[in-house]
Order: C-alpha cells, then structure tokens, then sequence
C-alpha cells in the first residue's frame, strides 16, 4: 500500500553572509573546507530574525568533485529574543565545471546546482517547541559571498 505524499509548508527564507572559505586540505574522506558565517537574516511566514555571526559550514567535496557534503551549524535569533541552534546538513551536486566555479567564489545559475538539505533545529523557548517535533526540508543556492536557503515543514 502506497501511502499519501507528505506536503509542505513555506517556514521562511535566510540569507546568510559567508566570509571566505578556509580550505582545510585533502584528507582521507575527501578535500574539506571550512566557510564562515558572518551573519543574515530570516523572513517567511513563520519566523523571522536574524542569522547570528560565528557559525559555519563544514565541507567534505568528495568523488570528482562534483559532490559537496556540507554540514552548516549556527543560530538563529528571532524577532521575539528567542534563540534556535540549526543543524543543516545538505547535498550539492553539480557538473565538474560548475563545481569548480562554486569553490572559487564564481557564480554559477542556480538552476544547474542540484542543493537540497535537512534542517534540524533546537529552541530556547516554548513557543518555538514545534520546531522540534515536525521534520524540515529545503532548498539552497549558493552565491559567491552569500548562501540563500528555503526551509519547509513537512505537514
């Protein structure tokens, strides 16, 4: 039996401000960047803030290259004081090329760049205890000094 397709519904939008990547190296699992986030804001129909400074995204590039694991933590503040700790995890995938240009700070369209991620988010106050009890998807772009994202709940 096939069950019915979850919908979604539009939590809000970050743009968050990026500082340069710090390439960490080739290890075994892949070549790793670190990218510093500096800041951003929050907009939607369910939250709305700011991107706190002092988070990153941690990077495993892995196979060709073409392939980037990301694992970005920060928080976010909201328009009523309350804090939240995000977890995104992410996969982006784009041609060798395109690839190429995203490390370098190039742009690339967005519509070339498959960047889809699971957010997972902890609040300080009961108000936003939702937060924790629904799943969470979204989408992503990276720009060269900034990364815009969607998040949706899963309903």
């Amino acid at each position: 039996m096939t069950l019915p397709a979850p919908a979604l519904q539009h939590v809000c939008d970050l743009a968050v401000s990026i500082a340069a990547p710090i390439e960490v190296g080739q290890t075994a699992q892949g070549f790793r960047r670190m990218i510093p986030i500096t800041g951003g804001t929050v907009t939607g129909p369910l939250m709305q803030g700011r991107v706190m400074a002092g988070g990153a995204d941690f990077q495993l590039i892995v196979a060709d290259g073409t392939q980037a694991h990301l694992d970005a933590r920060y928080v976010l503040e909201l328009n009523d004081g309350a804090r939240v700790f995000v977890q995104n995890t992410a996969l982006r995938v784009a041609s060798a090329e395109d690839s190429a240009k995203i490390r370098s700070g190039e742009p690339v369209d967005p519509s070339r760049v498959y960047f889809k991620c699971q957010p997972k988010f902890e609040a300080t106050s009961l108000a936003w205890s939702w937060l924790s009890e629904h799943q969470f998807v979204g989408v992503g772009m990276r720009l060269p000094d900034a990364v815009h994202l969607s998040f949706y709940k899963v309903v």
